[in-house]
């Protein structure tokens, strides 16, 4: 038996209960932005996409830009710069959007947010690109 944690691609008919139950209903457009906003900072080359949403089998999300492209990743705050897949890039982006929002002024929201944080954290490490993935969030 694996321990390993699963990503499973929300189908279409779920799309619209995703962000509420990632971000809860009166975040998720915040949340919708700030994914936006970070990869537009993270990834010079990133105009736009459509979206996939992910649940993980220990509970956690995230999103990612639905492309068969890669993505070059710069990171100021700590130096990295790297070439992730388009799977990757939604993993660090939905990272750093969590660990903005842990900032937010509810503790229940904060422990919510945490929680998820490091529920892809855990996904993140297990993943074929976590070494890249892990760098760009140090």
């Amino acid at each position: 038996m694996s321990n390993r944690i699963i990503a499973t691609e929300v189908p279409e008919s779920r799309r619209l209960d995703f962000m509420p139950e990632a971000f809860t209903p009166c975040m998720m457009m915040r949340a919708e932005g700030l994914v936006f906003h970070q990869a537009s900072l993270l990834a010079r080359s990133y105009s736009g996409a459509y979206w996939d949403f992910f649940t993980l089998s220990n509970g956690g999300f995230y999103l990612a830009p639905r492309s068969d492209r890669r993505f070059e990743v710069q990171v100021e705050g700590n130096g990295f710069e790297g070439d992730v897949s388009a799977d990757a890039f939604g993993i660090i982006v939905t990272l750093f959007v969590y660990g903005a929002l842990v900032w937010v002024d509810d503790e229940a929201l904060r422990e919510k947010y945490s929680d998820h944080y490091h529920q892809l954290r855990a996904f993140a490490v297990e993943h074929d690109e976590g070494g890249a993935i892990l760098r760009a969030i140090d």
